[in-house]
C-alpha cells in the first residue's frame, strides 16, 4: 500500500515537474487576457488602441510569477499602426489563481519605427509646443527601443523604468540655418538620467561624432555633458559662416583645415535657456590661410603679401562662464618662408590678457621708426605681453626684441582705442641700425617726467620725420604732457655728422612741445642750439642757431658743396600757421641745379661755370616765408654775393604746384669780366660803359617733377631790389 502511494506521489510529482518545465519553456497560448491587457493600456492613454494576437504564458517558478508575452502587436493611433516586436509582462501566481489580474511590469521591444510616428504618439500623451515644433522640424529617421516599465498598486509607472535603443538616419532643419543629416546614436534613458552614445551626424556637411553625451535632470534643470569630435577636414567659408559669421567678416578667411576634440558641459532649463557653459577643446589646425587685408604687415614684414598662412598649430581652448583661455603654438609662413609662434590669450570677465612669442629667422623684419632691420636667416625672438580692456585700451607690459647682441625693449606701454600712446614707463635700446650706427639709449619715467640717457643715438630718422611733417595730427601720443630731460653723449644727425653732449629739456602739453631747450657741440667745436617757447598769446616761437650749418643744409639734395657760414632761424607759429625768417651768412655753394639752369638760360654762362668749379660765395641770405599746412608762401628770398645777387617770391604747394618769380643780377666786377669775352660781352654789357643789361627776370612754374623756366633781360632794377641791396651793402 505504501509502495503504491509512493509510486502515485512520484508520478504526480513527475507530472508536476514536467508541467512546470513545459510551462516555463514552452508555455501556453490564449486570448483570455487580451481584453484585460488592452484595458490596462487604455488606462494609461485613452487615445490609443492596442491590437494583440495570441498571448503566450510562461511560468517563472523561482519568482512565483507568470510571464505573459505577445508577439507582433500593434499600437493604433488615428488609424496609423505602429508595429511592436514584442510585449512582455509579469503577474504573480496568486493574482492569476485568484483572478486578480494586474500588470506589475511591462517590457516592450519595438521594431524600427518612423520617428514621425513616435512624435505623434508622444503628442497623444502631451501635445506641447515643443513636440509640435519637433514634428515640423524632423524630416526623416526611425527608432528602435526596448522599454522596461514597472507599475505600483495604483497602476502608475514607478521611477525605476529604463528605455534603451537606437535612432538611425534622422534628418531635420533647425531655424532654417542648421541642416542635420544622417544623425545616428544609441540611447539609455532612466529616471532623471539620459545617456546618448555612438553619436554620428553631418551638420551643414560637417561631420561630427560624439562617443557619449549625458543629461542629468534635477527638478526643472538639466545638466548636459559630453564629448564632440570633428574629423580632419578642409572647410569652406560658407560652412563656417553660420557659426562665426561676424568673426569671419573681420579676418577674411580664405581656407581652413583642422580636427578637434571637445569636452563640454552646461545647464539648460525647460525654456531652453542655458547657463554655466564649460568647454575644453583641443584643435589640430593643419592649415589656416587669411587674406592679409585686416592688418597691414608690409611695413614690418616686407616679404608679406596678401596671404598669411598658419600651419601645424596645436590649440587648446578652455571656456568657463565669463573666462576664456586659448593656448597655441605652431608655424606660420610668408611666401613659403616658415617661422614659429606660440601664444596665450585669457579672457577674464571684460579683460583680455595676451602673451605671444615669435621665433623669427627666415623672414625679414623692419621697424622703420627705429631704423632697425633684421635680415633673413638671422634668428630673433619677439616677446609681447599685455592686456586689452573693455574700453579697447591696450596695455603692453613688455615688448621685447632680441637678435644676437641687438635688444629693443619697451615696458608698460599704454595705448588708447585709437592706438595712440597714453603713457610709457621705460624703453631700453641697444642695437645696430640700418645706418650701421650703434644705438644705446635708455628712458625711464619718474612721476610726470622722463629721463632719456644714452651713449649714442642715431636721430636721422627722427629729424627727417620732423622736417617732413606738415601736420601736428601725425603725433603718436594722446594727451601727452610730461617733461623730458635729455643727456646723450653722441647724437648722429645723419650717417656722417654727429653732435656731442646733447643736453636739454622738452615740455609737452596736449601732445605738443610748448617749451624746449637743447644745446650741443659738433666734433669741430662748433655749436648748435634750439629753443621753443610758448608765450601768453599761445604763439610758439622757435629759434635755431648754429655756426656750422653744413650738416643741416646737406640734407637738401638739390644743394651740393655747401661750405662755411652760420645759420639763424626764427619762427612764430599760431593756429597751424607759421611765419618764419631764415638767415644764412658767409657761405659758399658749389652746385644748385635750378640756379645753374637760370644762369645758363640768361646767357650768364661765366657765372654758371663757377657752380661747377670752386662755387659761388654769398655774404647774405634771407628768406621770409609762411607755412600753412602743405602750402609755403615765400614773401621774399634775397641773396647777395660778390658774383651774383638774387631776389625771389612765390609759393610752393607740396607735391602739386610751384610758382616762383624773381630777379637775378650779376655783380659789377663780374660784368666787367664778362665784357672782356668777345661777342658775348658786347651783347650782355655793351660796348660803352653803362650800357647793357643789369640782370634778368625769371619765372619758374609747374609740378615739382616738371618745372618750366623762362627768363627776360632787364635794364631797370626794381626799387625794392635796389633798396634791399643797399641795406645789405650798408650792413656789411
Amino acid at each position: 500500500m505504501i509502495k503504491k502511494l509512493i509510486k502515485i506521489i512520484s508520478i504526480i510529482f513527475l507530472l508536476v515537474i514536467c508541467l512546470i518545465v513545459y510551462l516555463s519553456f514552452v508555455g501556453i497560448k490564449t486570448e483570455k487576457f487580451n481584453e484585460i491587457i488592452v484595458n490596462k493600456i487604455l488606462e494609461i492613454n485613452k487615445n490609443i488602441e492596442l491590437e494583440l494576437k495570441d498571448v503566450k504564458f510562461l511560468l517563472d517558478p523561482y519568482n512565483f510569477k507568470v510571464k505573459i508575452v505577445t508577439v507582433n502587436p500593434a499600437i493604433i493611433l488615428n488609424s496609423n499602426k505602429i508595429f511592436i516586436k514584442r510585449i512582455k509582462t509579469n503577474i504573480s501566481l496568486r493574482a492569476l489563481i485568484f483572478d486578480e489580474f494586474s500588470i506589475d511590469d511591462v517590457e516592450i521591444s519595438s521594431k524600427p519605427i518612423m520617428l514621425k510616428d513616435i512624435i505623434l504618439l508622444a503628442r497623444s500623451f502631451n501635445d506641447s509646443v515643443k513636440l509640435f515644433l519637433l514634428d515640423r522640424t524632423v524630416k526623416e529617421g526611425f527608432l528602435s527601443a526596448n522599454i522596461k516599465l514597472k507599475f505600483d498598486e495604483n497602476g502608475k509607472i514607478k521611477d525605476d523604468y529604463q528605455i534603451k535603443g537606437f535612432i538611425k538616419k534622422i534628418k531635420f532643419d533647425l531655424l532654417n540655418k542648421f541642416n542635420v543629416n544622417n544623425l545616428n546614436f544609441e540611447f539609455d534613458i532612466k529616471k532623471n538620467k539620459y545617456s546618448f552614445t555612438e553619436i554620428k551626424t553631418d551638420v551643414n556637411d560637417i561631420k561630427i561624432a560624439s562617443p557619449i553625451i549625458e543629461i542629468n535632470q534635477k527638478k526643472d534643470l538639466f545638466f548636459v555633458k559630453g564629448k564632440i569630435l570633428t574629423a580632419e577636414k578642409e572647410f569652406n567659408v560658407e560652412q563656417l559662416s553660420i557659426f562665426f559669421d561676424s568673426l569671419l567678416k573681420k579676418i577674411n578667411l580664405e581656407k581652413i583645415k583642422f580636427s578637434s576634440v571637445s569636452d563640454f558641459s552646461f545647464n539648460i532649463n525647460k525654456n531652453l535657456t542655458y547657463s554655466d557653459l564649460d568647454i575644453k577643446s583641443k584643435i589640430n589646425l593643419d592649415q589656416l590661410i587669411l587674406k592679409n587685408d585686416f592688418i597691414n604687415l608690409k611695413p614690418y614684414l616686407p616679404n608679406s603679401n596678401e596671404i598669411l598662412n598658419f600651419v601645424n598649430q596645436k590649440i587648446a581652448i578652455n571656456y568657463n562662464k565669463n573666462n576664456l583661455e586659448i593656448k597655441g603654438n605652431g608655424d606660420f609662413s610668408i611666401k613659403n618662408k616658415f617661422d614659429s609662434i606660440s601664444y596665450q590669450i585669457i579672457k577674464d570677465n571684460d579683460k583680455f590678457i595676451f602673451e605671444t612669442k615669435t621665433n623669427l629667422k627666415n623672414n625679414k623684419l623692419l621697424i622703420n621708426f627705429l631704423n632697425y632691420e633684421k635680415k633673413e636667416n638671422l634668428p630673433a625672438t619677439i616677446l609681447i605681453k599685455g592686456s586689452i580692456k573693455k574700453n579697447n585700451k591696450t596695455r603692453f607690459d613688455l615688448i621685447s626684441l632680441v637678435e644676437k647682441e641687438n635688444k629693443i625693449i619697451f615696458k608698460n606701454l599704454n595705448l588708447n582705442k585709437d592706438f595712440k600712446i597714453t603713457s610709457i614707463d621705460s624703453f631700453n635700446f641697444n642695437y645696430m641700425n640700418s645706418n650701421n650706427i650703434k644705438n644705446e639709449l635708455f628712458m625711464k619715467k619718474d612721476n610726470l617726467s622722463y629721463t632719456i640717457k644714452g651713449e649714442t643715438f642715431d636721430a636721422t630718422k627722427l629729424i627727417n620725420k620732423i622736417m617732413d611733417s606738415k601736420d601736428d595730427n601725425s603725433i603718436i601720443f594722446d594727451n601727452f604732457n610730461p617733461k623730458i630731460n635729455l643727456k646723450i653723449n653722441k647724437t648722429y644727425i645723419d650717417q656722417v655728422y654727429f653732435v656731442n653732449n646733447l643736453l636739454g629739456t622738452l615740455s609737452f602739453k596736449n601732445n605738443k612741445i610748448v617749451d624746449l631747450n637743447l644745446r650741443s657741440i659738433f666734433s669741430n667745436n662748433k655749436t648748435i642750439t634750439l629753443t621753443i617757447k610758448t608765450n601768453d598769446k599761445q604763439e610758439k616761437i622757435t629759434k635755431l642757431y648754429t655756426d656750422y650749418p653744413k650738416p643741416l643744409v646737406k640734407r637738401y639734395k638739390f644743394i651740393k658743396g655747401f661750405e662755411k657760414g652760420y645759420l639763424d632761424y626764427y619762427s612764430v607759429k599760431k593756429n597751424g600757421i607759421s611765419n618764419s625768417l631764415l638767415i644764412i651768412d658767409n657761405f659758399k655753394v658749389k652746385e644748385v641745379p635750378i640756379f645753374a639752369k637760370l644762369l645758363s638760360l640768361a646767357s650768364l654762362q661765366g657765372i654758371a661755370d663757377l657752380l661747377t668749379g670752386d662755387g659761388i660765395r654769398f655774404t647774405d641770405f634771407e628768406m621770409k616765408f609762411i607755412n600753412n599746412k602743405k602750402l609755403m608762401i615765400i614773401e621774399e628770398m634775397y641773396a647777395i654775393g660778390p658774383a651774383v645777387s638774387i631776389m625771389m617770391d612765390g609759393h610752393i604747394q607740396s607735391n602739386k604746384l610751384v610758382r616762383l618769380k624773381g630777379t637775378l643780377v650779376p655783380a659789377t666786377t663780374i660784368n666787367r669780366a664778362i665784357a672782356s669775352i668777345p661777342v658775348l660781352g658786347s651783347i650782355l654789357v655793351g660796348k660803352k660803359t653803362g650800357e647793357g643789361v643789369f640782370g634778368v627776370s625769371f619765372k619758374i612754374k609747374g609740378s615739382p617733377k616738371d618745372l618750366k623756366t623762362s627768363v627776360n633781360p632787364v635794364k631797370t632794377l626794381t626799387p625794392r631790389f635796389i633798396t634791399r641791396t643797399l641795406e645789405k651793402i650798408k650792413k656789411n
